[in-house]
Order: structure tokens, then C-alpha cells, then sequence
């Protein structure tokens, strides 16, 4: 483990701890870009922390990263109806729209108007060697990079800054992202006077859990498991996930990955300790391994597929969710862009 890696652990700790006594100090960008259905994947790695953290009484701004599909896509072909499916999966989850704003990137001029300055305070260098970006081109799909993907990190820097979030709940390999928001924060407050907090980083504890093909879960992969499948879709998706050839059943995420991601999935939806669920699947092999995923995962995610149905039959109400929360989202972003504009002498 790298000594930042360490320090961000650490820090993550003592943030735990404040979240703990007084949750409601802290205000909290997340989001996702709609770019197919959310799936089991996202909520043990991301979306239950963030019902988590609203009903300890944070400020949470959960944002539809529409704009930001055009990162690695030459289209942003679906969008409408991915958008309105990931905003029904928020609800189902339990993102309560009278606690939480969840709002799109494209209804908040003024976020994206942040990104000027915000470019002026990095250097191409500084973006090029970031890694996650790095990372995003060598996999994009495109025959050549956008500019969109290459400023991708200052976008970010926007999104959260916007809202003055004092608080990032991130994966270890988003860590860049947030570091650079960190600097842009700093240098706009050195160059223009105090304007934007430096938000901090909380790393989580996020399970990994592979995709039914064994490599990364993915909604483009189609290896998922999406919140929103019946219980008979999830059967069958189960049914044809990679194994291997022994028939006793451990949990050895090393030795055994897939199998391992497998008992993984079984335990976190039961709440049980993966070894437990090894266990007491024993020599039953990977169609008692496979029964008992699909047994669990079915009574876990009942109630959300429920409240989903139910919130899926009045499009009406989705529809409102959004348009409030982008309109509470944009008052936000107004606030915070004429404060920039006051500390640049911009206000004429």
C-alpha cells in the first residue's frame, strides 16, 4: 500500500469518526453517469453508503453525470431513458428526494461554466499524468480522445465544487480525481481570496465483486446483475456464471476469484460472513453455490424491485423528482458562480 493510499485511509478513518458524532457537517457530491442500468455491483460498492450517510443526516447531492457519457462515447445514444431508469433505481434504493438533491449535469449552467477557471488553474502536464484518465483512454472505445475526456478530472472538480462539498465518497482509484480537486480549491482561494472549501476524500470499504464472466463487473459487459432484473432474469444470469472445476466451495478470492466473488455476493446480501456461506455450502458444488446466490439475491433486492415497480407506474413523479432537484441544484450553482465572479471582479 503507497504511503498516499495510507494517508487517505487514515483520513478516511477520522472522517468516519466525525460522520459518526455529527453527520450533518458534512455536504456530499456522488453520482454516475447513465450509461445502462445500475446493478448489484454499484449498490454494495457505492449507492447503499450513500443512504447510508443521508439518513445519518449528511447533505448529499447525488448527481446524473449525463454530459459526462460523452467522455468515452461518440453519443449519448439512451440517454433519456437511462437517465429516468437510474433515477428510479436512487428512489427504490431509498435516496430520499426531500433530504437528498439528485440533479443532472445538464440542467446546471453554472456548474459547467466553472470549468474556464477551473482550467486555468491546472497545467496540461498535471493533466496528463493523471492516472484514472490515463487509464480511461487506454480502455475508450473511441478512435481518438476528446477533449471532453482529457479535461474529464476538471469537470469533476466542478461537480464537486459547485455545491462547495466538503466531502467525496470515493474508490481508491478515484483518489486522483478528488486530489486535483483538492489543488484547484486551493489555487482559487490563493489567487481570488477564500471561496471553496478543499473537500476531503472518503474512501470505502467497497467490496469487489466480479462480474458473472469473471472479469470486472460492468454495465457495459453485460456481466451484471441490474437492480432492476426479475427474479427469474437473475436466475438465469446466475446460472451461467463462471465457476471452476472443483466441486468443494471456499471462499479464496486469491486462489478462487470467481467462485469467491460468487459466496461474496451470497454474504453480503444476507449479512453473513463469507465463510459462513463457504461453509455451509461445503462439496454441494457450483449449482448449490449458484442456488443459493440466486436465493439470496432475490430476497435482498425483493423490496427494491417492489418499490421500483411502484414508482416505474407514475413516470409523472420520477419526472418531478428530477426537475426539483435540478432546480434546487441550479440555485445552488447560481449562489456559487456569483461568488466566483465577485472574487475574479467579474460582476458588472
Amino acid at each position: 500500500m503507497t504511503a498516499t493510499l495510507t494517508a487517505a485511509r487514515r483520513r478516511s478513518d477520522t472522517l468516519e469518526e466525525r460522520i459518526g458524532r455529527d453527520a450533518g457537517q458534512f455536504r456530499i457530491l456522488t453520482g454516475d453517469r447513465p450509461t445502462g442500468p445500475l446493478h448489484v455491483g454499484h449498490f454494495f460498492g457505492t449507492l447503499q453508503n450513500r443512504v447510508r450517510l443521508q439518513d445519518l443526516g449528511a447533505e448529499l447531492f447525488v448527481l446524473v453525470a449525463d454530459y459526462q457519457v460523452l467522455t468515452d462515447r461518440d453519443s449519448a445514444e439512451h440517454l433519456g431513458d437511462y437517465v429516468t431508469g437510474m433515477v428510479l433505481d436512487y428512489l427504490a434504493i431509498g435516496v430520499s428526494p426531500a433530504r437528498s438533491v439528485i440533479f443532472a449535469h445538464s440542467a446546471v449552467p453554472a456548474l459547467n461554466q466553472l470549468i474556464l477557471p477551473f482550467l486555468s488553474l491546472v497545467t496540461v502536464p498535471e493533466l496528463r499524468r493523471n492516472p484514472t484518465v490515463k487509464d480511461e483512454i487506454a480502455h475508450s472505445r473511441q478512435s481518438s480522445v476528446s477533449g471532453l475526456m482529457f479535461t474529464y478530472p476538471v469537470h469533476q472538480a466542478a461537480d464537486i465544487l459547485f455545491c462547495k462539498a466538503n466531502l467525496v465518497p470515493v474508490g481508491q482509484d478515484q483518489l486522483p480525481h478528488v486530489e486535483l480537486t483538492r489543488l484547484i480549491a486551493r489555487r482559487f482561494n490563493e489567487r481570488y481570496g477564500a471561496t471553496f472549501p478543499v473537500p476531503d476524500a472518503l474512501l470505502s470499504a467497497a467490496p469487489l465483486l466480479l462480474g458473472t464472466d469473471g472479469a470486472k463487473m460492468s454495465k457495459s459487459r453485460g456481466n451484471a446483475i441490474a437492480l432492476r432484473a426479475s427474479a427469474d432474469e437473475t436466475a438465469a444470469i446466475i446460472r451461467g456464471a463462471k465457476t471452476d472445476a472443483r466441486r468443494d466451495i471456499t471462499y479464496d478470492p486469491a486462489g478462487r476469484p470467481e467462485v469467491s466473488s460468487l459466496v461474496l455476493l451470497a454474504a453480503l446480501c444476507a449479512g453473513r460472513d463469507p465463510d459462513a456461506v463457504a461453509a455451509d455450502i461445503g462439496g454441494g458444488g457450483a449449482a448449490a453455490l449458484k442456488a443459493a446466490v440466486t436465493e439470496a439475491v432475490n430476497e435482498r433486492f425483493a423490496p427494491v424491485r417492489a418499490r421500483r415497480a411502484e414508482l416505474a407506474r407514475d413516470p409523472g413523479y420520477v419526472r418531478q423528482v428530477l426537475r426539483d432537484g435540478c432546480e434546487r441544484a441550479r440555485a445552488v450553482g447560481d449562489a456559487t458562480l456569483e461568488q466566483v465572479r465577485a472574487a475574479m471582479g467579474m460582476r458588472y
